[in-house]
């Protein structure tokens, strides 16, 4: 089933359930895939341009969330968590760390990386291979570890 048919479906179960959050967060998914569908050469997404488009929601609303805490506004900063927790169902399953450092490690070897001059090389072939599954930052943190 495609992205917008599921968001569709739990739209519907939001609504019958008057859950707010759920269907602001759905909407939010909703208009930022007819946005995409719409500008540009338009048609169908990809797998992988859907899944892009969730995490930069998911990440729009984790940063938006980091900002409110660090200005002590806990009230406004407990909504946008939510919205994340709502937006990350749409997302393939999260790595943990150390699964990423085992890709990291073997790319390292792969490519034959000695220091930090070759994270460039690193971070475009783990991220490539790991798109979808883990966030640039953790992959990033990772990366600069195994290369320092």
């Amino acid at each position: 089933m495609s992205l917008q048919k599921q968001v569709m479906e739990k739209m519907k179960t939001a609504m019958k359930a008057k859950d707010t959050v759920a269907l602001e967060s759905l909407r939010a998914i909703k208009s930022a895939l007819l946005l995409a569908q719409t500008s540009g050469a338009g048609g169908e997404l990809s797998e992988a341009d859907e899944t892009k488009l969730v995490q930069k929601l998911v990440k729009q609303r984790k940063d938006s969330a980091a900002i409110y805490t660090e200005q002590g506004r806990d009230d406004l900063a407990a909504p946008e968590l939510e919205q994340a927790a709502v937006i990350e169902q749409f997302l393939p399953e999260q790595l943990t760390e150390e699964e990423i450092e085992k890709v990291v490690v073997q790319t390292i070897d792969a490519v034959g990386a000695e220091g930090m001059k070759d994270m460039g090389k690193v971070m475009g072939m783990v991220s490539k291979e790991l798109a979808g599954q883990a966030d640039g930052k953790t992959i990033s943190t990772i990366v600069k570890n195994k290369l320092s």
